[in-house]
Parts: C-alpha cells; structure tokens; sequence
C-alpha cells in the first residue's frame, strides 16, 4: 500500500525556489530552504524538503499555517524513527517541533505532554509520579507519532490512556480533540489531513514508581536481547497480519506475526545495496551503511513479494514513505 501524497512544490531549479521564497509567510521560528532531512532520519537517508519549518510556538505555528497558501502541502516531522524520505525529497513545508513543544505536567492521574517530548521521556516521568504509562518506555520516537500511529506494545496501546490532543489544523486553528475522534486502531488513526499534533493528555493506572521503574529496565534488557537496537533501524517494518502488536506474555501467540512469515519466506538477513533484513529480528529493516532509500524500499517490497508467494499474506508497511523517488 503505498503512502498518502504530499503535493507541493515542484522542483524546478534555484530560480523556482527563489520565487517561491518571497511568498512564504514569515514566521518568528526557523524557515529553512532546500533542507536536507537525512540526519533527522533514524535510517539516515532521503533527499531534501522544500522548507523545513520549526516554529517558536504554538502561536506562531498556528500563525504561519493560516497564511500559508492552501495548494502548499505541510508534513509534520517527528523524531523520524519510523519513516523513509524517499531519495528525491519531499516537495512540502516540512513541520518540525522543537523545545517549545516538549513539556511534561503531571496532574493527578492525567499527564499532559508536548508533541515533540520522547515517549521514553514520558514513560519515565510518569513512574516517578506512580502512574503506569511504561509502555511507552521501549517505543522509539515521540508523542506526536505515537499518538498519530496508536503506538503500542506488551498488549497496551496510546488508545488505552489517551484522553484528547491538542492540534493546530492546515488552515491555522487550534483545537482540541478528545480520543474518540481519532479513530485510533492497529498503527493508524484519522487525523484531519495536515493537521499539526501539538500536545496530548493521557489519564494514566496508578501504581508504585519502584515497581514501575523495575518493569520499564525489564522491558529494555527484554528489547535489547531480541532487536538490533545498536542498528540504524526505523522499527518494525511491517505491521503484523494478525493485528495486534506483541504482549510480551510467555503465552504470546506467534502465528501470524511479520517476523515469522518473514522468516518463513526465507527474507531473514537479505540484503539489497546497503539494506539489509536485520538476522537479529527480521522485521527490523536496517542501514548497514550507505543504503539509499531506494535500497531500503525495494528491499522491503521484495520482502512483500516474497511473503506473498509463500503464504498468500500481503504485508502491510508500518514504516511511512514519502517523497519522490530519484529518476534513472
């Protein structure tokens, strides 16, 4: 299944750039042309944005979008640990949120954190105010994916504390969502198109910050013993076609799991360029060093295709692919 499109801007030469420049609006944060987003990547490839935008806050994102011209595409960027941007680029306003979005307050049993804080962050200053949100501790990246993809593990999803977001929409208005307007489901959620997450509220189980501290370093070693965490990987590549992430139980199922068809295909280990099905754990598409998006994407359709042959299970991509491909 491939990815929504993001039309914006075509690339046309520094005389198109140019022009373009001046009709942008000018916001009080960084508005950066032509940006390379290879480095904000965990898999560290991917051609450059348009515009890569990090606004002072939350008023002057919200400033911005509304004076933006409506035919120009906006794409929120996270920490990009989930993510392929194609070799190409891609042709949008790039949102990226920065300190101003990373808080963390503690209220009762509700915490309220900023798109832009680590969901490890979160995890851990949850424990230290006796409220369970320990799953979180072992996913990569930040609230606003995890909210945005329903991230979850052990058999706990965002769907399960979240209580609202808070966004600022493509036309510039802020407003608040509770959970039941997102839809959220396995690795997806129905978010208004270009809308920018810039808080989340969680209500949170109580428990003891010392147990809760014990679970999280559990999970960790638990993690690091069975995935190539030392890897530059974007996570799991595939969603799993049972549709539901793992429990961490010892009677977890693992029929129908990505891995398992994936080893069952014979794809642990394959390597396409500088990509490769990592043979920690064959979800887990990684950058040996020098890959190209390319590499990577046309790995893992070859993965598909050959899943497909051995079991008739048509996996679906949890990583997200933007961006145009390089022509030959």
């Amino acid at each position: 299944m491939d990815p929504p499109p993001y039309p914006t801007l075509a690339r046309t030469g520094l005389s198109r750039i140019a022009d373009v420049m001046t009709s942008l609006p000018t916001p009080r944060g960084a508005l950066t042309p032509d940006r390379p987003l290879s480095d904000l990547t965990w898999l560290r490839v991917g051609g450059p944005a348009d515009w890569l935008f990090q606004p002072a806050d939350e008023d002057d994102l919200a400033e911005f979008l509304a004076a933006l011209d409506p035919s120009v595409a906006v794409f929120p960027l996270g920490m990009g640990s989930n993510l392929i941007v194609r070799d190409g680029g891609l042709r949008a306003v790039v949102i990226r949120l920065g300190r101003g979005f990373n808080g963390i307050e503690v209220h009762g049993d509700q915490i309220t954190a900023g798109a832009a804080a680590l969901d490890a962050h979160v995890a851990k200053r949850a424990a230290e105010a006796g409220l369970d949100l320990t799953f979180l501790r072992t996913i990569p990246g930040s609230i606003g994916g995890a909210v945005r993809m329903n991230a979850g593990c052990y058999g706990s999803y965002v769907a399960d504390v979240l209580q609202e977001v808070r966004i600022v929409t493509r036309s510039g208005r802020v407003e608040t969502l509770p959970v039941s307007a997102l839809a959220l489901r396995y690795r997806q959620s129905a978010l208004p198109d270009g809308a920018v997450i810039v808080s989340a509220s969680f209500r949170a189980p109580q428990g003891d910050s010392a147990a809760l501290e014990a679970k999280m370093a559990d999970q960790i070693a638990r993690r690091d013993a069975s995935q190539p965490t030392r890897d530059r990987s974007a996570g799991s590549t595939f969603r799993n076609p049972a549709g539901f992430s793992s429990t961490g139980r010892a009677d977890d199922s693992h029929e129908l799991k990505a891995w398992k068809v994936i080893d069952e295909a014979g794809m642990r280990g394959t390597t396409l360029g500088g990509a490769q099905m990592s043979p920690m754990h064959s979800n887990f598409l990684i950058n040996t060093g020098g890959a190209t998006a390319a590499d990577l994407e046309n790995l893992g359709e070859d993965v598909r295709k050959k899943v497909f042959q051995s079991s008739g299970i048509t996996l679906e991509w949890e990583i997200m692919r933007v961006g145009e491909r390089l022509q030959d």
